[in-house]
């Protein structure tokens, strides 16, 4: 039921035929794509036909991207960015709209994966503001820089923000985690209802249990089966699985959506909190 580190969800493979266009000659920024998630929808979105702006702060590794996405056939580039540096921030911005002429899509992937920051009596200033910096204070500072050229754009724009599961509800800790990233719902669904009107759609993917090349290692084996007892699918999520909903949200088939935040963690969230122990002892109900 595990997927392997790296690994393409299988059925995932198989749509690799089945590319449409559906981001043809889209120019997209999606930061922090210099590994996991953001590697993934980087990927997508070049396979779809969009030109790529890769960008985080390690240059190697964004270089490696690009070369990735270059091999499958793909346009890309890499572009230095800091997500709590707002200079590093206008910078991308600018030199973006300079060499392209304009950005259609954005996605705000880049953040600090605070999983372990705590509970409210173990969280220190210093931690909260580190957070909040990169995860809820970035991406607004990414969509205000953005935002001026998306409106002088006649087709408008589409921006993606990447949330977590860890705004659905309260947990034992990662409490500043957990606080930006429903910041980060809320910011979505703000953007959308000031921008509508300028054919700017806002709209946020909130990832599940997202197994990487680079966090696998670090993800206990327990931690994982847990997860996986009360994911409703049987596997955990792969970065396509997130991309494909990024996808989705930056082409012109979601042109009538926005405001919206959907959680694609396999269904984990679905369902009431017993369900992984009924089904241990074979019950479908109490």
């Amino acid at each position: 039921h595990q997927l392997k580190p790296g690994n393409i969800n299988p059925q995932n493979k198989e749509k690799r035929g089945l590319i449409m266009n559906r981001l043809k000659d889209k120019v997209a920024i999606i930061t922090g794509s210099t590994g996991g998630i953001g590697v993934g929808i980087a990927r997508l979105y070049a396979a779809e036909g969009a030109q790529v702006i890769v960008c985080g702060r390690r240059e190697a590794k964004g270089q490696s991207v690009v070369d990735m996405i270059a091999a499958e056939g793909g346009k890309a580039s890499f572009h230095a960015m800091d997500i709590t540096v707002p200079s590093s921030i206008e910078k991308l911005v600018e030199d973006t709209v300079s060499t392209f002429g304009r950005i259609d899509v954005l996605v705000n992937n880049a953040a600090n994966v605070g999983l372990k920051d705590g509970r409210m009596d173990e969280v220190t200033l210093e931690m909260w503001d580190d957070i909040f910096a990169s995860d809820i204070r970035g991406p607004f500072y990414v969509t205000k820089c953005v935002l001026p050229h998306m409106r002088k754009n006649p087709q408008g724009g589409s921006i993606v923000n990447i949330g977590s599961m860890a705004a659905c509800g309260g947990d034992l800790g990662a409490t500043a985690y957990a606080c930006a990233k429903a910041g980060v719902d809320a910011l979505t669904k703000s953007v959308a209802l000031q921008y509508g009107k300028d054919n700017i759609r806002c709209n946020c993917v909130r990832p599940g249990l997202i197994v990487t090349p680079d966090n696998e290692p670090r993800i206990p084996q327990v931690l994982k089966d847990i997860f996986l007892s009360n994911i409703m699918v049987n596997r955990y999520g792969c970065p396509e699985d997130i991309g494909h909903a990024c996808v989705y949200f930056g082409s012109d088939e979601s042109a009538y959506v926005s405001g919206q935040v959907i959680t694609v963690d396999g269904g984990l969230n679905s369902h009431v909190p017993t369900v992984a122990q009924f089904r241990e002892i074979g019950s479908r109900t109490w």
